[in-house]
């Protein structure tokens, strides 16, 4: 079974975070920030996650460490989980559309954390949420996870659908990409032998 748990306490946040890659799409998602809770929830189904986020924030200053601590412990999640990477396909893309939104999110399993975030969102909050922080999550998430993330956006107007389209797009990228070709079960996808 390809499942993690991570634990991370500090005097911003209080996470427990557990995740299955091979699920269903379950989730259970309690944060103080609802909209972040609302986009951990859609990953989960659109990624075939099974994911559970516990996560008391010092929301009273704003939810910059909630987002980027959750960012954190999921990129350690992925990493556990998928262990030595052994049989995955490593790689996947896709141009997903949300309404008028458009965007291309790619990744690279690789071990090597980089995010290029070519993505404009123009109201500074949904809800209240201020919107920067979609940008701290995936950074967070990358730099622990140890992979190679781009969003690129090709169309988009409605901040909360931009946002959006950036965590289901993930999601599917990442289910193609964290996927086993039974046919390389036994292979670490690199000519290196390791990742």
């Amino acid at each position: 079974m390809r499942t993690s748990e991570i634990n991370r306490k500090t005097n911003e946040t209080d996470i427990s975070l557990t995740l299955n890659l091979d699920g269903t799409g379950k989730s259970e998602v309690k944060t103080d920030c609802g909209f972040l809770a609302h986009m951990l929830t859609l990953f989960a189904r659109h990624g075939d996650f099974d994911l559970n986020v516990y996560c008391k924030g010092d929301s009273e200053v704003d939810f910059h460490h909630t987002a980027e601590d959750i960012g954190i412990c999921l990129g350690e999640a992925f990493a556990k989980a998928l262990g030595d990477c052994k049989g995955i396909y490593r790689y996947g893309d896709i141009i997903l559309p949300m309404d008028e939104t458009l965007m291309l999110c790619a990744v690279d399993v690789s071990g090597r954390p980089y995010l290029g975030y070519s993505v404009e969102i123009p109201s500074p909050r949904v809800g209240d949420f201020d919107t920067e922080l979609a940008e701290e999550f995936w950074v967070a998430f990358v730099r622990h996870a140890g992979m190679t993330l781009h969003f690129k956006q090709f169309a988009g107007k409605n901040s909360h659908h931009i946002i959006e389209a950036e965590f289901k797009a993930a999601a599917r990228v990442l289910a193609k990409a964290c996927a086993v070709n039974p046919a390389k079960a036994d292979q670490i996808p690199s000519t290196k032998g390791v990742l």
